[in-house]
């Protein structure tokens, strides 16, 4: 699930030739917790959830989001989406900031804005887009 977002290179900021073994670390690794959104045993979708920084920091959550390309469109990203917030809250975080949301990935911006995510920061130019070029990106936050 994770190969095809990678490789398409035109939404997560990651070598689109990374290997598999570094697409699992970079998902699952770290202080990251990873889920799957699966129907009838067909995985969906994925997100992790994360503190954002450390320390005085950690009060405030981040996540990634992948959807499998034939379950895109389908309400996985809102789904997981709603599971990440009430885990969050769950798990006393206080905010969920997301720091790199490609501005060309119109669908997912949408989705965040709908569910009360403000555009608080705009990188210019931030990001290479394989067939756009240089486009902007944007930090996303909202209480919890």
């Amino acid at each position: 699930m994770l190969e095809p977002v990678f490789r398409a290179g035109d939404t997560y900021a990651v070598d689109p030739a990374i290997t598999c073994d570094d697409a699992l670390a970079f998902w699952c690794g770290g202080n990251h917790t990873a889920y799957i959104a699966e129907r009838g045993g067909s995985a969906l979708g994925s997100y992790y959830i994360c503190p954002n920084q450390q320390g005085g920091g950690a009060h405030v959550g981040n996540c990634g989001f992948v959807t499998a390309p034939d379950a895109q469109g389908k309400g996985v990203a809102r789904a997981m989406l709603e599971d990440a917030l009430d885990r969050a809250r769950a798990e006393g975080y206080r905010a969920m900031q997301f720091n790199f949301v490609v501005e060309t990935n119109t669908r997912a911006v949408a989705t965040w804005v709908r569910y009360g995510f403000d555009i608080v920061g705009r990188l210019p130019g931030a990001f290479l887009h394989p067939k756009r070029g240089y486009v902007d990106a944007l930090v996303m936050y909202r209480g919890l």
